[in-house]
């Protein structure tokens, strides 16, 4: 009588239902450099044609790419935990409503690459409905991986906390609408030192950290794709005033300029 490892049994299966082991995916699947340095790979049966991959991959500029080099992005169909709280993520082959309904948008996997260890993102492109959700969902990812490599510039930090002193209206995400509010917490009077207004140093460095990323993630998306800013728009907090993000932009764009190929604009009214 033979016995077939537990192992075995489960990759057979996961096989069988369409879901492979992540690793597996990253080491069959041809992985692409763009012209600006990002490595990236398409596996399964995704809502984008490769063309698409491309010009959204490419929109990131050079200098952020840079700090990319240890990152590989896979755009996958599903990328799923193998059950609760396992570190293990499994990839699905093709979409179903089952599987959607246990994916997330993006996993996480170390890899061992040729220069060594990296890391593996898995966007799971059929639970974002259109190529501007998955555009932003890409640049998000980018924007974090970038500040964590690279910090936030002192020019950003300095705009973003003038804009947050003059109390100007909203953010750009619910992490940095929240921690924005906690880092001021000290303009109530109840709050103050020696009558000065005391400042949580913590949640600052959240806020600036945060405010950046979704800037930068803001600016790229709009190099790949054409969209109105109240797409943005989210019920739990209010939306960053729009002329305090075309200032956040600008300086974005100056600190990172659009690769050839694309252009930044800002227009506060759509041509007829």
């Amino acid at each position: 009588m033979s016995v077939i490892p537990v192992e075995y049994c489960f990759m057979a299966d996961s096989v069988q239902n369409g879901l492979l082991q992540a690793a597996q995916v990253a080491r069959d699947t041809a992985v692409l450099t763009s012209a600006n340095g990002v490595r990236y790979a398409v596996f399964g049966e995704n809502s984008l044609q490769q063309k698409d991959f491309d010009r959204m991959v490419q929109a990131v500029p050079v200098a952020i790419a840079h700090a990319l080099e240890r990152k590989t992005y896979f755009f996958v169909p599903l990328a799923l935990s193998e059950s609760r709280g396992s570190e293990t993520t499994l990839v699905a082959t093709a979409f179903s409503p089952e599987l959607g309904d246990q994916a997330t948008c993006h996993r996480n996997v170390p890899l061992d690459t040729d220069s060594g260890k990296g890391e593996g993102v898995f966007i799971s492109t059929r639970l974002l409905g259109d190529r501007f959700a998955l555009a932003f969902e890409f640049f998000i990812n980018v924007g974090h991986a970038f500040v964590d490599a690279a910090g936030v510039p002192e020019e950003f930090n300095q705009l973003a906390w003038s804009q947050a002193i003059a109390d100007v209206r909203g953010e750009t995400s619910q992490d940095s609408w929240e921690s924005r509010n906690l880092s001021l917490a000290g303009n109530k009077p109840s709050a103050h030192i020696d009558g000065k207004p005391a400042i949580d140093e913590k949640a600052k460095t959240s806020f600036l950290e945060s405010a950046f990323s979704d800037a930068v993630a803001i600016y790229q998306l709009s190099l790949s794709v054409d969209f109105d800013y109240s797409e943005l728009r989210e019920r739990e907090y209010p939306l960053l005033a729009p002329q305090a993000l075309a200032d956040r932009l600008r300086l974005v764009a100056k600190l990172f300029p659009p690769n050839p190929g694309y252009e930044f604009a800002i227009r506060y009214r759509r041509r007829a």
